[in-house]
């Protein structure tokens, strides 16, 4: 399992540890027991354990999201086979920001 003392990165999603929750985000609430901290198009989310971890959203700004970990816990990506490699987050806030990558037409959202 990966480890990290600021930033992380897994698959098409990049995390950023930060010193304060931001004002005004509301909180995420788990789908069928698992904190999806991102959606992937084919259905093999990026999750949390709700026990240890809480996801707060900018109302105005779907992609801007922040974690709160109360103990170390790993995020995992929900896929049997080809899959990214756990990262265990320290106690801590990180925001949580969606990869981009340049094309022709311009930047794009990394697809994972």
């Amino acid at each position: 399992m990966k480890t990290f003392k600021n930033c992380a990165a897994q698959g098409d999603v990049y995390f950023i540890r930060i010193n304060e929750l931001p004002k005004d985000y509301v909180e995420v609430k788990p789908e069928n027991g698992d904190l999806i901290v991102t959606h992937s198009e084919t259905g093999h989310h990026h999750v949390m354990d709700p026990s240890y971890a809480k996801m707060y959203r900018n109302p105005k700004d779907e992609f801007n999201a922040v974690l709160v970990i109360d103990r170390p816990t790993p995020i995992n990506h929900k896929r049997s086979f080809d899959t990214h490699e756990p990262i265990l987050f320290d106690t801590g806030i990180y925001q949580v920001r969606r990869q981009r990558e340049y094309t022709p037409e311009g930047f794009r959202k990394v697809q994972d």
